[in-house]
């Protein structure tokens, strides 16, 4: 009994470690004052304030465009990646399994500097482009790591059957192999578009003057003081992802009480 106490209390305390900073930055973000000392009574102008300040908008309209385009280039690029590591020989399979785990576990610094280096060297202009090539590379690994556990776990049998059938490999593929792997290519999407819309320190060094995305911006206006325009943005984007995880999760519950259902049936 105590010692379900006890973790019931060490949980308690993980939570508030984690959320206690998230809703103390929701609850700023509908004070009147603009001091953090004080509570200067409750208001929404902060969100008016918000979609009014042209310069954050713009960079969070950079920052999604940058995620999003980053997200799907780096999901085809890893699900096909992943396809020709899955018919590898073992031996080979594991070196480029490993090879694809190293920028994962390599300091984000060091891969914000190597590809600057490589953008000057190639006399690229650091901008746009380069920050969408840099988000596309660095999230490669993830979508390979999402995805080949999925494709470990499909048949190489039924995709041989559908060739025998007559279909071609690219029909064979989107009728077959895709629909096994879709959760995989989906959570690889996502945590691509995640780790880019989350991403500084890269996109710090790859950037070039004159466009900023929403991290790179906050860290700007972190040193000249914090606007309470950020907190209502940050608070927003806590309660849109929150939004997502819950339909996500209440979708992925109806679909496996359909399939358990299915399966009562069936027996």
């Amino acid at each position: 009994m105590i010692k379900k106490s006890i973790q019931k209390i060490y949980l308690a305390l993980i939570f508030i470690l984690l959320y206690a900073p998230i809703v103390t930055l929701m609850v700023l973000s509908f004070n009147e004052s603009r001091t953090r000392a004080k509570w200067g009574g409750f208001t929404l102008k902060w969100y008016q304030e918000l979609f009014k300040n042209e310069q954050i908008m713009s960079a969070f309209y950079t920052t999604l465009l940058i995620a999003f385009l980053a997200a799907a280039a780096a999901t085809v690029i890893g699900t096909a990646a992943s396809i020709a590591i899955q018919g590898m020989k073992q031996r080979w399979r594991t070196m480029y399994m490993g090879l694809t785990n190293i920028p994962m576990m390599n300091a984000e610094i060091v891969m914000g500097v190597s590809l600057m280096l490589l953008f000057i060297a190639l006399r690229m202009t650091l901008g746009f482009g380069t920050i969408l090539i840099a988000h596309i590379t660095f999230n490669i690994p993830y979508v390979i790591l999402s995805v080949s556990p999925k494709l470990r776990q499909t048949s190489r049998h039924t995709y041989e059957a559908a060739l025998d059938l007559g279909a071609s490999p690219l029909k064979a593929f989107f009728k077959v192999v895709l629909p096994d792997i879709v959760p995989g290519v989906l959570s690889g999407f996502m945590l691509a578009f995640t780790m880019s819309l989350d991403d500084f320190v890269i996109t710090h060094f790859t950037k070039g003057p004159g466009i900023d995305t929403l991290s790179t911006k906050i860290y700007t206006e972190v040193r000249k003081g914090i606007k309470p325009e950020i907190y209502a943005l940050s608070t927003i984007m806590f309660m849109v992802i929150l939004s997502i995880i819950l339909v996500s999760n209440a979708m992925e519950s109806r679909r496996y009480r359909l399939n358990q259902k299915a399966t009562r049936e069936d027996a």
